[in-house]
């Protein structure tokens, strides 16, 4: 009789469990489908970043173009173009027109820096290195004379640093670092990969600092393309990890890695100190003032002695030529408070 009361009872938990099975299935598909849709997203977004920011097979059809046709030349430019032992790897560019590698040219390790396109606006905390729209490697031309050509980078060296008392001996500097062959003269397509390089600060600061402990070391070039040391380690403090891993791991607990992996008081003491006789080389330099325009923590580095190393030093500017960047420029009030402090806070 009790039996009868309920007759679909059994039916009734079959169906329960079927539509919860159905809810937990619905439910698995639902996050499956998202996990699938942010991950493709994200390796969209990454791939679309790294394909604009990392050009360097474009870089080196440029530059191998150039020299194959006999405009350019440079101790780096067999190597690239030629013989292939000097190769592109990592890429840590962050902006198009300033193409920057890990490289291995003969099996030592170093930074290839490849110049992509010319800027043409100003723009402080960007673009220090303003470059006209121009030809690339059109000067000097055929039939420019040594002497003629130490004038054109004497004149470029009074623009850019001043009336100093010893150009010429940075002047015969140059003619040295450009004859890339050591054969005692400077051919038309070394001085066109000279007169290129001349353009970008970090290059110049590379001469001018040659001997100094903390500049690198310039390895070789070929047109505006270059290769300096490289940098054991890259980041002052902390542990450097894929940018996969860096989006699962909380804030305070990547806080704590960087506390741990960073180095020890004496050996920070060391690095500063360092950094103290960088700013002396640059700011009292034997051919005028440079000034640091940013000096955050990636551009610097350190070697397994903890001597501190120069990553990037393409914010160091010399302090004649970035007056007379700023000399035209039309701003009152506030905002000329803030750019005479954006530009002087490191003299």
């Amino acid at each position: 009789m009790a039996r009868s009361l309920c007759p679909g009872a059994w039916l009734r938990k079959p169906y329960y469990l079927q539509a919860r099975f159905s809810y937990v299935r619905m439910k698995y598909l639902f996050f499956s489908w998202l996990v699938v849709f942010v991950g493709s997203w994200i390796i969209y977004v990454q791939y679309s970043t790294y394909t604009e920011l990392c050009r360097g097979k474009d870089c080196k059809k440029i530059i191998c173009d150039k020299y194959k046709t006999g405009v350019i030349d440079g101790p780096a430019c067999n190597s690239l173009c030629v013989t292939e032992t000097l190769y592109f790897g990592k890429c840590l560019s962050t902006k198009p027109n300033n193409q920057m590698y890990l490289g291995i040219w003969d099996n030592l390790p170093g930074v290839v820096k490849c110049q992509m396109e010319q800027a043409l606006h100003l723009d402080f905390g960007t673009e220090l290195e303003p470059r006209k729209e121009i030809v690339l490697f059109d000067k000097p031309t055929r039939g420019t004379t040594v002497q003629k050509f130490k004038e054109m980078v004497y004149s470029l060296f009074k623009a850019k640093l001043g009336d100093q008392g010893n150009l010429s001996e940075l002047v015969n500097l140059i003619l040295t670092v450009a004859d890339g062959d050591k054969d005692g003269q400077v051919s038309l397509g070394e001085a066109k990969s000279a007169w290129a390089l001349l353009q970008l600060n970090e290059f110049l600061l590379m001469v001018i600092l040659q001997d100094k402990e903390h500049t690198p070391k310039l390895m070789g070039f070929c047109g505006d393309l270059y290769v300096m040391e490289s940098v054991e380690y890259t980041s002052l403090y902390g542990i450097s990890l894929p940018w996969v891993i860096e989006l699962f791991i909380p804030s305070g607990f990547r806080r704590s890695m960087d506390q741990l992996f960073t180095p020890s008081w004496p050996r920070k003491a060391k690095i500063a100190i360092g950094l103290l006789e960088f700013v002396e080389d640059v700011f009292h330099g034997p051919y005028g003032n440079f000034l640091m325009c940013d000096t955050s923590a990636k551009n610097l580095g350190y070697n397994d002695k903890y001597d501190l190393k120069m990553v990037d030093m393409r914010k160091i500017v010399p302090e004649t030529n970035l007056k007379e960047l700023i000399k035209d420029r039309h701003c009152d009030g506030l905002l000329q408070e803030i750019l005479y402090l954006t530009v002087h806070q490191f003299y």
